[in-house]
Order: structure tokens, then C-alpha cells, then sequence
């Protein structure tokens, strides 16, 4: 069993409590259930924004403890004042450390797009995302069928949700589904955990037609961000190279003004 194969496992068990302990009806009582959400594409796509989404990532199953006692009131916000294009936050509890009060801090505190990155493995999880402030939500291809993604896109837009479809190789490709307009490319492969950019440059031939292309992990510098925009990716997803800073807001702000300087001279 590899690490991606065993946090679905453990995933499955943690969903099952959860539906027991927390009934569908509970979750729609929250005050975020019927609130209006933000758009993460129209985020993205915005001109006076940069196109990172900056997340909260407290540990990680590569790294271990990457930030564990981050302070996610003041990093989110800073995130936000940085000039992020959207948030991102982790979870999940027993692989990256977070949980759902991590996201509805987040949410309370910031008026741009918050992303839920989590392994959606049941419609349980879509509901749920909506209840706890979440505006989108994270699919990951190699874990469900094409029929689970059409499915929980389209349940997550009749909440009001936006779906990132997360892809790592030319084969999931097929996954894609009319209803899905956000797309990401994960450098990481999520069974040996190995990070590699050329994964973003091979596959995005294979994007023609995707409004919004995201490529995620693995971009250390303003260089390799200016690179994959280049070739057509319009959202960048980083969070190690900011969380692994004691103040990651202060990081993503270096990394933003480093940014703009160099934009110039790739024009």
C-alpha cells in the first residue's frame, strides 16, 4: 500500500465516523450553508491579481512537520494583504495536521476565495466543505472514477461550490467532464511523493479548452512561477515555500514584490 493508497483507507474510516457523529441536517444549519461563496476562477483571473493561491499547510506526509503552531488567523490574513489570489487550506488531520476549524478561521477573517484541500472521497465531505466556509473544493482524479467526478461536481455547484480537478498524468485526462472548468496539474506524484515541474510542462497541451489551468507544488522561485505562465497556467498553487518560514505571510510577500520585479524583464 503506498502513502496515497493509505490516507484513502484511513479517509474512508474517518468519513464514516464523521456521518455518524455529525448528521447531514447539522451541517446545513451552519451559517456558511447558505451563504453566498466567492469566486475562486474569477480570482485567478482577475488582472490586478498574481494568480497565487497560498496555502495553510501545517505538515505533510514527505516532510513531516512543516509549521505546526502556525498562526493562522494572522498568516491568512497576511496571505490575503500579500496580495494571494485565493487560500488554500488543509483538513485533513492525520497526514497534514489540519482540520475544519482551520478553514472557518480562515473563512471568518478574509474576503477572498478559501479553498478546501482535502481527499473527497463521499458526497458527505461536499456538504460538509459548504458548511464549514469553505467557496471551493479539491477533487483528486487518481481517487475517484469519472463518474464520482461528475457527480461531485455538479453536486458541489448546486451548493454554490467551485471544483479544482486535480490531474497527474495524460490518463486522467479522460476524467475531465464538460462541468469542470478548473484544472490542476499536481507535480507530485501522490504514490512515491517526488516533485517535478516537467510534469505541468508535459501536460498542458492536453488543457486546450480548460478556462482555468493550475499547476501545483514544487515552484521555489518567481522564475519558475514567470516559466509556467508562459506556457498558459494562470494559477499557482505554493505552500511548502511559504509555510516552511516562521512568518509564511511575510515569505509569500518577499516572494509577490521578487515577483514584480522580474515580471519586466519576461514580458
Amino acid at each position: 500500500m503506498n502513502t496515497l493508497e493509505k490516507i484513502i483507507s484511513d479517509k474512508r474510516l474517518f468519513v464514516k465516523e464523521k456521518k455518524e457523529l455529525i448528521p447531514l441536517k447539522l451541517l446545513e444549519k451552519s451559517i456558511y450553508y447558505e451563504s453566498k461563496t466567492v469566486s475562486l476562477k474569477e480570482y485567478i483571473l482577475r488582472k490586478d491579481k498574481n494568480g497565487i493561491i497560498a496555502e495553510i499547510k501545517k505538515r505533510s506526509p514527505s516532510l513531516g512537520n512543516i509549521n505546526l503552531y502556525v498562526d493562522i488567523e494572522k498568516t491568512s490574513i497576511g496571505y490575503m494583504q500579500a496580495g494571494a489570489s485565493a487560500i488554500s487550506v488543509l483538513t485533513d488531520t492525520p497526514n497534514f495536521g489540519g482540520k475544519n476549524e482551520d478553514l472557518t478561521l480562515v473563512r471568518k477573517f478574509n474576503f477572498c476565495p478559501v479553498l478546501r484541500k482535502d481527499f473527497i472521497i463521499d458526497e458527505y465531505q461536499i456538504i460538509e466543505s459548504k458548511s464549514i466556509g469553505a467557496d471551493a473544493i479539491l477533487l483528486i482524479a487518481s481517487v475517484l472514477t469519472k463518474e464520482e467526478i461528475k457527480n461531485f461536481t455538479k453536486q458541489a455547484h448546486s451548493l454554490g461550490l467551485e471544483v479544482l480537478l486535480e490531474i497527474h498524468s495524460k490518463e486522467e485526462m479522460d476524467k475531465i467532464s464538460e462541468y469542470n472548468t478548473i484544472v490542476g496539474i499536481n507535480n507530485r506524484n501522490l504514490g512515491s511523493l517526488s516533485i517535478d515541474l516537467q510534469n505541468s510542462r508535459l501536460l498542458i497541451p492536453h488543457l486546450k479548452g480548460i478556462e482555468v489551468k493550475i499547476t501545483e507544488s514544487g515552484i521555489k522561485s518567481p522564475e519558475d512561477l514567470l516559466e509556467l505562465r508562459s506556457i498558459g497556467f494562470n494559477g499557482f498553487l505554493i505552500g511548502t515555500l511559504f509555510m516552511k518560514s516562521s512568518r509564511p505571510h511575510l515569505a509569500l510577500k518577499q516572494f509577490v514584490e521578487e515577483l514584480q520585479n522580474k515580471t519586466s524583464s519576461y514580458a
